[in-house]
Formats: structure tokens, sequence, C-alpha cells
């Protein structure tokens, strides 16, 4: 699609080729004309971190949206406000705002709408429902084609075309089911929940009212839809596509239930319910047999690895689904080299912070004095703080981001300024760079596993350190493919205790990260 087309030129640039994930894809998923007789798809699209897996489906996904509406045959049914055709979900906040900016960019020509029910930032509240018809489409616009994080309030009775919604599973049931609906019955909170999300904390001081919470599995999986909280919002009767980004983490067993949840509500909107099992559910001692699940819309899921919860439901209840696999799925970007670095003694803040400064060293003679940005990846909360407090301490200015709604910015991303690729950030980062100060400028974000799923960040970004073993393979491949994307060179630095007593772990975790780079 020309329109489609020139769009994504402007965000790759001219002499860009597809990446293995992307030429799969378009291969298989790119629709050229509607087709009225076309069977549901179902894909699971795999590739290392930093490939395109974005482009990879938002294409296809974008071009029949639009095919299928230049077509005529798009019947809509707008049974609440905001009643989209596709939805597209992320594991957090931060990525969900991304990949909405990144959509954005692609549909200026085409004018499909996009919403991103991730933005909410309190100090620029947008309500529609009240004024002219034209400051109604104005508030709209601003929410649907711009990358402005907007608090979208939405009163009873309008009806606003959107043909994209993005945003957190969670995010997306509160849409669907009002605000609430998983706090009034039962007794125990629901499991699946963003990691160390802002949504869990803002309801639990907002909502403290509601005493019962609701248990894990079958009160989850059973709230009749609007009789809850707020009304619903979100219709659910038009979506014919639903696209799962980081697939590996919304089906491990954190967030699967919630997931699931969402699609079957998806599947009885369309009316083409299926059957829905939580967590708890034993099939064996319940005498039932778990059989593959036909949803009434495309599915797309898109992972950087196929961890064995991901891989087994797939198998179980998905055996014909096609998956398109990159060469390299499971290994490290080929740009990426891997350094390792011996504790020195008790105080390893000490250690991180001479290791820092040994990049900035080597900056001033390879990089003309312009200092690169450097990601740092604790496992816990507490580490974050702690690290952060040290390297201030020194006159190393620091972004700290833990899983707490106070470290990151309600409604948008401007938490993360000068770390993430982002247009818009990138020429303010550049201005700041110029002055090359790390005492004023932060050139060091400190951050947990919350920050390692799928965000794009800054080429600036040259070193990504790991300063506490990861729980698996997966969380690693995850962080270090924060650096090295697209072709760009990178380094991840691997701390940990290299020599005596205790060093055997590290000599694991080298073996291991050995393997990955094969």
């Amino acid at each position: 699609m020309p329109g489609l087309l020139s769009c994504l030129t402007e965000v790759v640039g001219t002499g860009a080729q597809p990446t293995p994930i992307q030429a799969l894809s378009l291969q298989h998923l790119l629709e050229t004309e509607y087709d009225p007789n076309k069977k549901w798809k179902e894909y699971l699209l795999a590739s290392e971190t930093g490939s395109g897996k974005s482009i990879a489906y938002f294409l296809p996904l974008l071009q029949s949206l639009k095919v299928s509406e230049l077509s005529g045959n798009v019947h809509r049914k707008s049974t609440h406000p905001l009643n989209p055709r596709a939805l597209v979900l992320a594991p957090t906040h931060e990525l969900a705002r991304q990949l909405s900016g990144f959509a954005k960019d692609l549909i200026h020509e085409i004018k499909l709408r996009i919403l991103c029910a991730s933005q909410a930032n309190v100090d620029n509240k947008m309500s529609l429902g009240g004024g002219s018809a034209a400051q109604m489409k104005g508030k709209l616009d601003a929410a649907l084609f711009s990358d402005r994080s907007q608090d979208l309030q939405i009163r009873p009775g309008g009806r606003f075309p959107v043909d994209v919604v993005v945003g957190t599973p969670m995010k997306l049931l509160e849409l669907i089911k009002g605000r609430g609906w998983e706090r009034r019955i039962g007794n125990e909170t629901p499991k699946a929940q963003e990691e160390n999300g802002e949504e869990g904390e803002a309801k639990e001081k907002e909502e403290e009212e509601f005493q019962r919470k609701p248990r894990r599995g079958r009160d989850l999986g059973v709230v009749p839809t609007g009789t809850l909280g707020a009304a619903p919002e979100m219709g659910l009767a038009n979506v014919e596509w639903v696209i799962i980004d980081e697939a590996d983490v919304l089906f491990d067993p954190d967030f699967q239930e919630t997931t699931r949840l969402l699609l079957s509500e998806v599947s009885a909107a369309r009316g083409s319910p299926v059957p829905y099992y939580p967590d708890d559910f034993n099939f064996k001692t319940e005498s039932v047999e778990p059989k593959p699940i036909a949803y009434p819309f495309n599915l797309i899921l898109c992972s950087a690895t196929i961890p064995s919860a991901l891989g087994n439901y797939l198998e179980t209840h998905h055996p014909s689904h096609t998956r398109l696999a990159s060469p390299t799925v499971h290994h490290l970007p080929k740009k990426l080299q891997t350094e390792y670095v011996g504790w020195t003694g008790t105080n390893k803040n000490a250690d991180i912070e001479k290791r820092i400064k040994k990049v900035w060293a080597e900056d001033s003679i390879t990089r003309s004095g312009k200092l690169s940005k450097i990601l740092v990846f604790c496992n816990k909360n507490t580490k974050v703080q702690l690290l952060s407090q040290h390297l201030e301490g020194k006159g190393i200015k620091t972004v700290a981001i833990d899983g707490t709604a106070e470290t990151r910015r309600k409604g948008s991303n401007h938490h993360l300024d000068g770390f993430l690729k982002d247009k818009s950030e990138e020429t303010v980062a550049t201005k700041e760079e110029d002055a090359g100060d790390p005492s004023k400028t932060p050139h060091v974000m400190i951050t947990t596993s919350l920050l390692s799923r799928g965000l794009d960040f800054s080429p600036q970004i040259k070193h990504v350190f790991i300063v506490d073993e990861p729980r698996n393979m997966i969380d690693f491949i995850h962080r270090a493919g924060r650096s090295g994307r697209a072709g760009e060179k990178g380094k991840v630095v691997v701390f940990g205790k290299l020599e005596g007593r205790g060093s055997s772990r590290a000599v694991d975790l080298r073996k291991r990260v050995g393997a990955l780079a094969a």
C-alpha cells in the first residue's frame, strides 16, 4: 500500500532491507486485497531482540485494516464508546506507549486511528462527550494521531471510531468490564498484572473501599461485564486482530491467566465463546480433555524466545498455528560483545562505578569525547535505589526506575527521556549530550527486568550492565538485548564472582551465555 510504504520509508530510511523475520511475516501475513472467505490466522513470530518484530506485525495488521475499509466491507457495531477492530497487548505501560507511538508514525497517510490505553497523564486530562462536535473531534484526534500523553475520559453516550487499541491486558480488561471489576468479589488479588506495575498500586490507593478481592482463577473468569465499578468503555464485537507482543511474558505464569481471559472476552463478544480455564484448574481431576481453541479473529504472537510455558500452551491449544522463526532466535545480536567483570571485594557499587568511568574514559578516545549511555539491570528494587544513591553521591547523575509508581511517570514515557529510541526525545537528548557532563545530564539508567521487555532503546546505549545473576537465560537474553539492536554495536558487561569459593555459578553462567552467541 503506497501510503503505508512511504511512511515506513520515513521511519527506516530508503536503503533499509527487511530482516529475516520481517521477510517471513510479509510473505505469510500481508494481504493485498480483501478476501471475504479468508480463514482466521494463528501465527507465532519468533526472532532475536532488536530484529524489528514490531514492523513484522504492524505492517500486515495496518494494511489489512485499511484494505477491508477501502473495500467497503467494514460493518461496525457501535455498542460502546470505543469499538476497535484490533488489539495490541504488551506487558508494560512503557512498551504499550512506545508501540503506539511507532504505529502512529506509520498511519499519517492511510489515516487509521490508534489509541494507547496506557496514556493517563493526570496533568493533561481530556474528556470526550461534552462541547461541540468540532471540539470533541479535536480532542479525539489529539489522542488518536499524536504521541502526546493524555487521559482519555469518555463520557457515556458518545461513539468514537478507533481502529487499534494498544495496552496491557489488565488495562484493556478495565476498559471492557469497567474500572474496579476485579476488586468487588472473592478474597485474593488477581495473579496476573503488569510486572511491578503502576496499575495495581494506583488502584490500591484509589479503591480502598473494595475490601473483597477476587480469587485467582474462577472468580477472575466469571465476572459479568458491566456489573461492577464504572461502566465499560470498550466493545469487542468488531475485533478482527489480536497481537500479543512479548508473548513469552504474557503467557508465563504471572500473566497468562489474564491474557487468556481477555482472549475469551473477545471471542464471546464476537459470538463464538470458547472455554476458559483458570490457572488452578486440574484437567485430570476434573476429567476434562484439553482441546484446541479456535478464536474468531486473527491471533499473532510475537516473541524473542519460546520458553516451555509458551510452547506447551501453543501445542495444546493451537496445534495448527504457523511458527515463523528467524535462524537466530534464542541467540544474542551478532554485534553484541560480552565482557565479564569480577567483584573485587564487598563494595560492589564501587566496582560498578569504576567500570562506568572506564566506559567513559574509552569514549573520550574512541567517540571524540561524546559519552555513551549505560543501562544497568538489577534484580531488586532496593538494589536499584542503593546503587543510584551511591552513584549520585559520586557525582554521576542517574535515572532509577523500579516497579513503584513514584519512579514511573504516570501516563507518559518522559521518565525515560534520553534513553528510549524516539524521534522527539532524540533531539532533546542530543542537545544534552553535547554538554558531555554526566553530573548534570543522566547518562546512566538503573532498573529491573521491568524495562527489559521489548523496549527499543536509543543507539546511544552502547553498554548494558548485568550486576545480578538473572533468573534464567530468557531473562538474560531480554536484558542483554537492549543494546546491539538493529545491527548497531553494543556490549553486555556481566558482573560476578570469578575466582575462589562461589565462583562456580559465574563459570556456569559464562558457559550458558557462550551458547547464546554460537
